[in-house]
């Protein structure tokens, strides 16, 4: 029969696997198993409390450290890839009609843009090649460089 011991650490362990739910990042989840471990343990054992605290400690660092890295690079979402006009800023443009703090067009990977230079008083004359720096609206914001 299981010692009282080994429900409280039962008890822990699925406390913590469900709390996992809020954070996302395997550590609670970690922790939990190494409880679950440690009720085992100490229900097969009937160990004192200081060998369940060893036992608990080791548990969970080896699932920290060797486990939960393996799960981070399987799981973990990868970060998401501009796209639309999120992915403009740092695309190379060409001048089509020369771009002024008023007028101005450039064409940016097969598309035409209204365009103004970063700095207004710039001005970039036609067919030279400048840089996306941002998309303000439905202008494209850019800059010749150095």
């Amino acid at each position: 029969m299981f010692a009282v011991a080994a429900i409280v650490w039962l008890v822990a362990g699925i406390l913590l696997a469900a709390a996992e739910m809020l954070t996302g990042d395997f550590t609670l989840l970690m922790l939990g198993a190494a409880a679950l471990a440690t009720a085992g343990f100490s229900g097969l054992a009937d160990t004192s409390l200081i060998v369940d605290a060893i036992v608990f400690g080791v548990s969970s660092a080896a699932l920290v450290f060797l486990v939960r890295p393996m799960l981070l690079r399987r799981f973990a979402t990868p970060p998401p890839t501009p796209t639309n006009v999120d992915a403009l800023p740092g695309k190379t443009a060409r001048v089509l009609e020369a771009v002024n703090e008023h007028t101005g067009r450039v064409k940016i990977g097969g598309e035409v843009w209204s365009a103004r230079p970063l700095d207004p008083g710039e001005e970039y004359a036609e067919g030279e090649t400048v840089y996306v720096m941002k998309i303000d609206g439905a202008h494209a914001v850019v800059w010749k460089g150095p």
